[in-house]
């Protein structure tokens, strides 16, 4: 048997996943790894638990599979997307630690740019809004917090990278400092219409270019596992930021066809084909995959409570024991009630963009009770998605007059396992929703990119044509029915906002 290895480095763990010559699951192996919260607003990892991690779960996995590093064909890198680390490039120790994609450090210095005026030119280059979100602006910090960082980065002596990079220089013994377009696009310092680093952007944050990357494609050749690690060298062909791994194992390559990943948030990426554009709607503007140096963009936006609203009703109204309670309380649910929850618990995602609105619930009466507040959890998705669909099909159709802009969208994450909610994300969005037999679709598609570029997997189109449907759902709501539902919600939406 040969096997892709697909490593999946997140926010809480390492993974490492096998994939037969089949694209089916072998093994998966998982281990999880500390956060720090040094102060409010700051969150970190150490570097080396990255690395650790997951060296751990590829010998597990291998292990569970009773398999052998020789049975390995090639290896695919999909990683948390914005966490930054820099190191020195002699010693291979980073100099801080790892500041993780949901650090918000930076948002002073992010504000100050925003009234300088710098946001327009920014996000024409990049896509993407002045956030502490992103990279570029983390990486500043370490240079300008850290004693010693940016007199040793100006003379050369330290490297930059997200989390896939540090990874393949360090399993590669030092020998590719690289990095692929989706991660690349997401770092602020990536001019997404050229496809190089962007000197203006780095002379305004002052960040010496000689620390970034070589970028590559998604499917590309990243380097050599080093054999001292496992006792062969194994070529990396695919790296991918997990969102854009969840559309490619998605096979979303047509535009206008979309992913939603449910899992603690809702991330949603539409592609839009070969043109830029950019949002109209506060949506970001990124890099889906680049093929044979052929680049394709997306639209993206996320929200911030998905699956996370189950979580508060369970450990926070504890009228839930586990998860899947929801979906029967809301069955149950009182039909005359009709309430409104915006889980606005830590503000609201795309396309609103307000961090300092709170939760609210609306609707309330005396007979409103638990099963009425898990039906509005589990429907608040269901708004918010439509929300971000149709932000990006106005940005899109305006775009495409002349083209079909209806949106085809494919479902993965924990919470697309729930048929109550799936089916009210049909209705109210009034198209289908497509769910797959594989809902490891971050895994499968950097496993993909990996294969194909190895020759065991197969092309593009093949590709698409051996993605399989487990359950799809068809809109059953009446379109007046429909409307009256979703004006409700944007009237809550309307009062909850706090501009």
């Amino acid at each position: 048997m040969k096997y892709i290895l697909a490593i999946d480095q997140g926010t809480t763990s390492s993974r490492a996943i096998l994939f037969n010559k089949e694209m089916k699951i072998e093994a998966i192996s998982q281990e999880e790894f500390p956060q720090y919260f040094p102060d409010s607003g700051w969150v970190e990892h150490n570097p080396n638990d990255l690395l650790e991690t997951t060296l751990n779960s590829c010998k597990e996995v291998l292990k569970k599979a009773n398999a052998r590093i020789e049975d390995i064909v090639s290896i695919g890198i999909t990683n948390q997307r914005e966490t930054t680390v820099v190191w020195d490039k002699h010693t291979g120790e980073a100099i801080y630690n790892a500041i993780v994609w949901q650090d918000r450090r930076t948002s002073a210095e992010c504000n100050e740019l925003k009234k300088a005026g710098y946001e327009k030119m920014i996000m024409e280059k990049t896509g993407l809004l002045l956030d502490p979100y992103f990279s570029g602006m983390k990486l500043r910090w370490i240079l300008q917090n850290v004693e010693g960082a940016k007199e040793k980065a100006s003379k050369g002596d330290l490297l930059f990278g997200t989390v896939d990079s540090f990874l393949i220089w360090k399993l590669t013994n030092k020998q590719t400092h690289v990095t692929d377009a989706t991660n690349a696009a997401r770092t602020i310092l990536y001019n997404i219409q050229t496809n190089e680093w962007d000197k203006e952007i780095c002379k305004l944050l002052d960040i010496p270019m000689n620390m970034l990357p070589e970028v590559k494609d998604c499917a590309d050749d990243f380097g050599f596992l080093n054999k001292e690690l496992f006792g062969k060298e194994i070529p990396i062909n695919g790296v991918a930021g997990d969102q854009q791994s969840a559309l490619i194992g998605q096979a979303c390559f047509e535009p206008g066809m979309a992913k939603s990943t449910y899992g603690t948030g809702c991330f949603a990426i539409l592609n839009i084909g070969e043109d830029m554009i950019i949002s109209k709607n506060r949506l970001l503007t990124t890099i889906a995959y680049r093929l044979n140096g052929k680049t394709t963009y997306a639209l993206e936006g996320s929200i911030f409570i998905a699956g996370a609203v189950i979580q508060w009703l369970r450990d926070g109204l504890k009228i839930i024991e586990k998860a899947s309670d929801a979906q029967e309380m809301a069955l149950n649910a009182d039909e005359n009630q009709q309430l409104y929850l915006v889980p606005a618990f830590t503000g609201l995602g795309a396309p609103y963009w307000d961090t300092k609105c709170r939760g609210a619930l609306y609707g309330l009466t005396r007979g409103s009770g638990p099963n009425e507040f898990a039906k509005a959890a589990l429907e608040s998705v269901g708004y918010q998605t439509r929300d971000l669909i149709e932000a990006m099909n106005d940005d899109w159709s305006s775009f495409n007059k002349s083209k079909n802009s209806k949106t085809i969208l494919r479902v993965d994450g924990g919470m697309s396992s729930s048929d109550y909610t799936m089916q009210f994300l049909s209705d109210i969005l009034g198209s289908s929703i497509d769910r797959p037999e594989i809902l490891e679709t971050t895994a499968l598609g950097v496993a993909w990119l990996a294969g194909m570029k190895a020759g065991f997997y197969p092309k593009k189109d093949d590709f698409s044509k051996s993605w399989k449907l487990e359950k799809g759902f068809q809109p059953k709501m009446e379109e007046r029915k429909k409307e009256e539902l979703y004006a409700g919600w944007q009237d809550a939406i309307s009062k909850t906002l706090t501009k």
